[in-house]
């Protein structure tokens, strides 16, 4: 099948969902999703949103903030224009239905979260991004130009490569077309023609053992952009959330909100000894990076295999009217969390890089944008400040949204792109190859590309996921497309560009931390 739009949306969290109600107006709207319209990054997101609100909160103090927990290798211009479009943006999303708790009548319930000088984190209850996922779709449906589509995987974006041309990555030039896309349904290869592609893919957990991220999140749009010839960068640095509830059982992991912190929940030992202040002055409220990295310092030298989040100190009714979901969930497995201590422990939460954009959205691929997790946008330099995301995913949808509607009536539809080939290629009959390669290429991130980091362990990474790479390429180039085979080309793709950034920078920065930096082994 065939089919031509103005805007092809690829994702639909608060990047892609806010981005196709601010063009719809301007064209017909796609909006695709891998599995369902709500199952997203977006949906998952407990803590609330980081905004500016009121005194003696101020734009300079947001700033300041982020640039800190970025460890200075944020973007200034990047920082300076989030933080202060992010009142406005705000607005919209309450315009749109979005229900922030409030205090009062006028005023607006707001949480302080590890590296936030201020209160200033919008929340709705302890479940925040599903809100505003909710929130965006009802209004989305609302909308004649938007179509919303279930089940339809992106397999590649469509370049001059498809056409026979050779591109290369420093390659000006490079125009995106659309996408090629797996119908579920019908098991075939789709051809979407699109004037403008925004990329707002997500996240990339699923590629470690451990992760708070929906298994949907295979990095797949930095996968596809890499392909492409598009520019990727930052990779490194990949922030472990400190606390998500220990049930090795389950994955997602459950995420335990940085806002209990806030709260003033503490971290101990399962000896009952704090700890946090011997890494950080600020103790239980420092930055991500440096939670993490504590908590899991404190389980390699006692050999335990979690930690606890204790907030039985706090009033109880208290606790529960604040985290009604956290309470129920750990309630389900016997954890009252008004009286008994939370097992905890770091889980992969979020890529501070991903596919390069400037200030509008723009990738280094002619007419396609990136937002949200999948995008490279300067904001959280070397480790993402708490609730900064979802901000930043609407801030640079909004950017890119006036960037597109101002270039779309001078785009034409290529019409020479080929349907998808697949000819000479048959059903791969041995899933154990997918199933057991994706276990591999979870153990090799995990064991190797993990919290802290060495020399050693990345070259072993490399060496192990190039044999992987080589045998996964074959494969793919013999079989039938599915999801579970893209996914896994994918999940390749994403390791081998975090490995082959980490292994180039030679210092350790933010969520980067290598032992083979001896002034590290002090501090730790």
């Amino acid at each position: 099948m065939r089919k031509k739009v103005d805007f092809l949306v690829i994702g639909s969290g608060i990047a892609g969902l806010s981005f196709a109600l601010k063009v719809a107006d301007f064209g017909k709207v796609l909006v695709i999703s891998k599995t369902k319209i709500n199952e997203t990054n977006t949906a998952y997101a407990q803590g609330g949103i980081a905004s500016v609100m009121y005194e003696p909160d101020n734009f300079d103090k947001h700033i300041n903030d982020t640039m800190v927990a970025g460890d200075f290798l944020s973007n200034p211009d990047a920082v300076k224009m989030v933080v202060e479009n992010g009142p406005e943006q705000i607005k919209q999303l309450i315009e749109w239905g979005t229900e922030f708790d409030k205090k009062d009548k006028s005023h607006y319930d707001l949480h302080k979260e590890g590296g936030h000088s201020e209160f200033r984190i919008l929340h709705h209850l302890d479940n925040t991004g599903f809100e505003i996922q909710r929130a965006l779709i009802e209004k989305a449906k609302q909308h004649e130009n938007i179509e919303l589509s279930e089940n339809l995987y992106a397999v590649d974006i469509i370049t001059q490569h498809h056409l026979g041309e050779i591109t290369y990555r420093w390659r000006s030039d490079v125009e995106c077309y659309g996408a090629y896309v797996l119908n579920e349904e019908t098991q075939k290869v789709d051809t979407i023609l699109a004037k403008i592609t925004m990329m707002a893919t997500g996240g990339i957990g699923n590629i470690y053992q451990t992760t708070t991220n929906p298994t949907i999140a295979t990095g797949d749009g930095i996968a596809m952009v890499y392909r492409a010839k598009g520019i990727i960068e930052n990779m490194e640095f990949v922030q472990f959330h400190p606390t998500s509830l220990y049930n090795p059982k389950e994955r997602p992991s459950f995420l335990i909100t940085e806002a209990m912190r806030g709260y003033g929940a503490l971290l101990r030992r399962r000896d009952g000894a704090l700890f946090m202040e011997k890494y950080d002055e600020r103790g239980c409220l420092a930055p991500r990076d440096i939670v993490a990295r504590a908590i899991d310092n404190e389980m390699k030298n006692t050999g335990d295999e979690f930690v606890y989040l204790d907030v039985t100190h706090k009033n109880a009714e208290e606790t529960r009217n604040h985290f009604p979901t956290i309470y129920n969930k750990c309630l389900e497995l016997g954890v009252d969390i008004t009286k008994d201590m939370i097992p905890v422990v770091p889980a992969a939460h979020y890529l501070c890089g991903g596919i390069k954009v400037d200030l509008t959205g723009r990738s280094s691929i002619i007419n396609l944008y990136a937002a949200g997790e999948c995008s490279s946008t300067g904001l959280h330099g070397a480790n993402r400040l708490a609730s900064n995301s979802l901000l930043e995913g609407i801030v640079y949808a909004d950017k890119a949204s006036k960037d597109a509607i101002e270039k779309i009536q001078d785009i034409k539809f290529n019409t020479k792109i080929p349907s998808w080939n697949d000819e000479g290629t048959s059903h791969n009959e041995e899933m154990v190859l997918i199933t057991q390669t994706n276990k591999e290429v979870e153990q090799i991130l995990s064991n190797y590309v993990g919290i802290v980091r060495s020399n050693l362990r990345l070259k072993r990474a490399l060496d192990r996921l190039e044999l992987i790479y080589r045998e996964t390429e074959s494969l793919f180039d013999d079989s039938i497309v599915t999801q579970e085979l893209c996914e896994l080309r994918n999940k390749i793709n994403v390791g081998y560009l975090i490995i082959r950034m980490a292994m180039k920078r030679k210092e350790s920065k933010g969520l980067h931390y290598t032992l083979d930096q001896n002034k590290l082994r002090t501090k730790l």
